[in-house]
């Protein structure tokens, strides 16, 4: 299974030029509100039409513009989950599936009664879209989808409009669903958090562009761009000058650290996320003084804004710890000293 998208689309004054190459059955699309996420899925499944470039679902081309080759969404055998489920509001949860249904007329009932037994929504085929839960409408949507048997699946931010307990609940429905499914999963999204849980490879995209593509986890762990590291939601960074093969001044900290990486002239800036920075009691390497600037307390962790006392600018690292109880005080235990351990230090172009 494979998806080779290189697109260009150029949309209301938007500029969307994006590619990557999938091997993955799980890829996601990361990005902020207006990156393009959702484009470049209307792209692929068909309801847009690219000024420029080549689609390939599992070895057939669906769109190439030099060869004026452009598959209808229906000839795509694509499934596109939408962020809202579009789900059409007068029509039956029945009616509904029914209209994802491609094969002969014969089997129409037999299918849309295995696929309504199949999402658990016996007893519901009469109600409206109006008429459901939140986690009843993603089914039905789901039901829709794959009753027409698609190669492909599209899912475009299917957890965005939901509450805390029901997004948990859903996403882990949505994991039992995508280990069964046989076929290639897209995700749009903006949730760092999603694009880790679900994608097995991932491409960051930014003001239309791609900034890099690959295996999630490395990308997490070594971004490679500025850009990248914060789009992975990696707070603190720092303008670098070279000191040695495997030492720089982080200039907006005020402090000399050690990497475990080579430093080449390349690396413009170096990074760190907040979880991984340690408490320690003794100054050393790679430590700056405790000294918070500003506290912010989150549901499960206290987040520190330490001041940099060397630095040239207003710079702060944040630490993020978690808590051990709801009443645990912010000032409990704290440091003298943090440690930025070498191996978690990310250097950056």
């Amino acid at each position: 299974m494979a998806v080779h998208v290189e697109i260009e689309k150029n949309f209301r004054g938007f500029s969307l030029k994006t590619a990557f190459d999938s091997k993955s059955s799980a890829t996601g699309i990361l990005g902020a509100s207006g990156s393009g996420k959702s484009m470049t899925l209307r792209c692929i499944c068909g309801i847009e039409k690219p000024d420029k470039g080549k689609i390939i679902i599992n070895g057939k081309t669906v769109f190439d513009s030099e060869k004026k080759i452009n598959l209808k969404p229906q000839d795509r055998r694509i499934g596109y989950l939408f962020q809202n489920y579009a789900l059409f509001p007068t029509m039956t949860v029945r009616d509904n599936i029914t209209c994802g249904f491609r094969g002969a007329k014969e089997k129409l009932d037999a299918k849309v009664t295995d696929f309504i037994r199949r999402y658990q929504l016996e007893g519901l085929e009469d109600r409206y879209p109006s008429q459901l839960s939140g986690g009843q409408q993603q089914r039905v949507a789901l039901a829709r989808m794959m009753i027409g048997e698609p190669e492909v699946i599209l899912l475009d931010e299917p957890f965005s409009a939901l509450d805390g307990y029901l997004k948990d609940t859903l996403q882990k429905d949505m994991e039992d669903f995508l280990k069964q499914y046989q076929g290639d999963m897209i995700m749009v999204t903006h949730s760092r958090d999603e694009a880790f849980r679900f994608c097995k490879e991932l491409m960051l995209l930014k003001d239309g562009r791609t900034l890099t593509f690959g295996e999630t986890r490395r990308i997490f762990e070594q971004p490679g761009l500025i850009e990248a590291a914060r789009l992975t939601g990696c707070k603190n960074n720092s303008r670098i000058r070279k000191l040695g093969s495997y030492e720089v001044e982080a200039i907006d900290w005020g402090i000399r650290l050690c990497t475990a990486r080579e430093v080449t002239d390349e690396f413009t800036h170096i990074a760190i996320r907040g979880h991984w920075i340690r408490p320690v009691e003794t100054d050393g390497q790679n430590c700056i003084p405790f000294e918070v600037q500003e506290y912010i307390e989150t549901t499960f962790e206290h987040q520190y804004l330490i001041k940099c006392p060397d630095a040239d600018s207003k710079a702060v690292l944040w630490w993020m710890r978690p808590k051990s109880n709801f009443r645990e005080s912010s000032d409990f235990n704290l440091p003298a000293y943090l440690y930025l351990p070498p191996e978690h230090l990310m250097l950056l172009k």
